[in-house]
């Protein structure tokens, strides 16, 4: 199944990324990879929780260049 993500910026409070799986789309918090809006299948959800925290660092720093109104530029998928 591909997947993609990308930084958002929008009124949240907190850092967020989207993710794509299919036809699902998912909003997940960084600082405690909670999902907010969407669901997912118990495994998928431990995907994005995988990915996430082997990249949480290139997280941030794509939320900071995206409110800095920069490209959030791309992460690796997990392998």
């Amino acid at each position: 199944m591909a997947s993609q993500s990308e930084c958002t910026f929008g009124s949240m409070a907190h850092p967020t990324f989207t993710r794509s799986m299919g036809r699902r789309r998912f909003l997940v918090r960084l600082q405690d990879l909670a999902i907010l809006k969407g669901s997912l299948p118990a495994r998928a959800r431990s995907l994005v929780v995988e990915w996430a925290s082997l990249h949480e660092a290139e997280l941030q720093r794509a939320w900071e260049r995206v409110r800095r109104h920069e490209s959030p530029g791309k992460i690796a998928p997990l392998d």
